[in-house]
């Protein structure tokens, strides 16, 4: 899918985590690289972070689904998406515990 986004011009290619050796650490280098020059340049830097670590929970898979069929992502793709997101729980396992 990823691939099929890039080849379509529908992901910039500067996105950090999803593409090949971009990180998020590489994205944290180049904001400091960013807002070291800005400070350097006497201009003032306002950084907001935002927490999506439960970012599956927060979209609505409805509207995630929709977008997808609109990127022409469909058929088994489009089904297995569907059937992950669908009552989607998550847990951890530490040893042989499961949380």
């Amino acid at each position: 899918m990823l691939s099929y986004f890039l080849s379509n011009g529908l992901i910039n290619k500067a996105q950090h985590g999803s593409l090949k050796g971009l990180s998020t650490t590489t994205n944290l280098l180049h904001c400091v690289s960013d807002w070291s020059l800005s400070l350097q340049n006497r201009h003032g830097v306002t950084v907001a972070y935002i927490d999506l670590a439960k970012a599956f929970d927060t979209v609505s898979h409805e509207k995630l689904l929709y977008r997808l069929q609109c990127y022409n992502i469909s058929g088994n793709l489009l089904r297995w998406l569907r059937n992950f997101l669908t009552d989607l729980t998550h847990c951890t396992r530490v040893g042989n515990c499961i949380i």
